[in-house]
């Protein structure tokens, strides 16, 4: 019996052995021929394969070289999250006022105070709608008895203490829907969308119309003219955290017929103008200007104190918060997670202080160099992150087996029949995530290229042929 079993044990040995090599060849020759590949003349991929169940490493190449993750550094920055979180954590907003309310009158401010929710005022959800929270804050405004306010509505942005843009983004990133800056204080994503007319012809000035929402407090540079057919929005946006002026320059073709998103400079000073807005609509009156913490803060000035609780909102948790994050890369939400955790973790949410600490807080737990984790942001937006492929394996090793994987996973999006998070910046391209081989043996991987020429629809085939060697 004990020769039968020990003969069961041999087989079973030989055949995963045998199947590790043949998988690792057939990985090494689909790799080999990609290198081999003219667009990568003067650029460098890097891929590892590491056996979840088992730790070990099926094959690597260049894994320990530190290489721009774009997007796919958002894995690492959600597996934070939801170690540090929990995948039912909320945002909290508060809606709150200072100062008494007499005969209807509000002698004092409403204050909406933010914790970072990058969801607050979005369309993805139902509930975080901005006319659903605007009627949920006039509702409980009205039910507080006020019906007019000696005062003004105050965005409190303090909790990230301003700094919206991590500090290694770039200026003409900035201004782009995709690099919106964070603050405690976020609204509709933090973006704006651009109505143009293209009346006249290719060469003329593009009319610009108006945007959307409205906002009395940015100032709209246009140098925008008319593009030929089929070219599309070639539009850019130039701007700057808490700028009143946003310059946009480019194209926008002569048949097109869309909204431009950019970036909104300052996100907490259009959800307090919303929400005074709304009130008016109302008839409640509001007599001073809005204002922000930060704007506040800029001119030597504090808070309220003494605030009474109207409303408090949670927002989705962080699961449902998830899905969006990673399916649409919404850059905007991997900053708020990155600050929140790090906040949560008593430490400065200044970007590059809770960059810093993410790096050592996976550097500790799996004893990964702290050089093999230059993180410079929460969304991998920043040209300047660096990440090794197998200290991203190892960090998504490491979240299959914690409690909360199974949210975690079900979030990643399924591209090429893999669940696998993209990544794209300028001749950045990477995929990062699991699967399950032909024999049931779960993988986890990392595949970057840096610096390819060529397009990047092209490259990314030529990519998914190498990991289709993982099937």
């Amino acid at each position: 019996m004990k020769v039968y079993f020990a003969v069961v044990v041999l087989f079973f040995s030989f055949q995963f052995n045998a199947f590790s090599q043949s998988l690792a060849e057939k990985i090494s020759k689909s790799f080999t021929v990609f290198e081999a590949d003219r667009d990568l003349k003067y650029g460098i991929a890097s891929l590892t394969v590491m056996n979840a169940r088992t730790g070990e490493v099926i094959y690597n190449k260049y894994e320990n070289l530190g290489m721009a993750p774009a997007s796919t550094l958002k894995v690492i920055t959600l597996a934070t999250a939801y170690e540090v979180l929990g995948k039912d954590f909320r945002y909290e907003t508060d809606l709150l006022y200072s100062g008494v309310i007499k005969d209807g009158v509000l002698e004092g401010d409403i204050i909406i105070k933010g914790t970072g929710d990058p969801s607050l005022g979005s369309d993805l959800y139902q509930e975080t709608k901005a006319a659903v929270l605007l009627k949920r804050w006039t509702d409980a405004i009205k039910a507080a008895g006020i019906k007019k306010i000696n005062g003004t509505v105050i965005a409190d942005d303090s909790m990230f203490k301003g700094q919206m843009a991590p500090e290694g983004w770039i200026w003409s990133d900035m201004g782009q829907y995709y690099g919106a800056g964070v603050s405690a204080l976020n609204w509709q994503e933090n973006k704006m969308r651009v109505v143009f007319a293209a009346k006249g012809r290719v060469g003329d000035k593009a009319t610009f119309v108006r945007t959307v929402p409205m906002s009395s407090d940015v100032e709209i540079i246009n140098e925008v003219t008319i593009g030929s057919t089929g070219s599309g929005d070639q539009v850019y946006a130039y701007s700057a955290p808490y700028s009143s002026k946003i310059m946009l320059r480019g194209t926008y073709a002569i048949d097109l017929n869309k909204e431009i998103e950019i970036s909104l400079p300052d996100g907490a000073y259009e959800a307090a103008s919303s929400l005074k807005a709304a009130l008016v609509n109302q008839r409640i009156a509001v007599e001073g200007k809005v204002n922000t913490a930060f704007l506040l803060q800029s001119e030597g000035k504090d808070l309220p104190t003494n605030t009474k609780l109207l409303d408090r909102y949670l927002s989705p948790d962080l699961g449902r918060l998830s899905y969006w994050f990673l399916k649409e890369s919404i850059n905007l939400y991997g900053e708020a997670l990155l600050k929140t955790a790090a906040f949560h973790e008593s430490i400065a949410t200044k970007t590059s202080d809770a960059s810093a600490w993410e790096q050592k807080f996976w550097a500790s737990r799996l004893r990964i160099d702290l050089g093999a984790l230059k993180i410079m942001d929460g969304s991998g937006l920043s040209p300047e992150n660096r990440v090794s492929t197998l200290a991203m394996v190892q960090v998504l090793n490491a979240a299959k087996k914690q409690a909360w994987f199974n949210s975690y996973y079900e979030n990643i999006p399924l591209v090429n029949n893999m669940k696998m998070k993209s990544g794209t910046i300028d001749g950045v391209l990477g995929y990062a995530g699991y699967h399950t081989s032909r024999d049931g043996t779960p993988l986890v991987f990392a595949f970057l290229v840096n610096n390819h020429e060529g397009r990047a629809s092209s490259m990314r085939q030529k990519m998914f042929r190498v990991l289709d060697s993982l099937k």
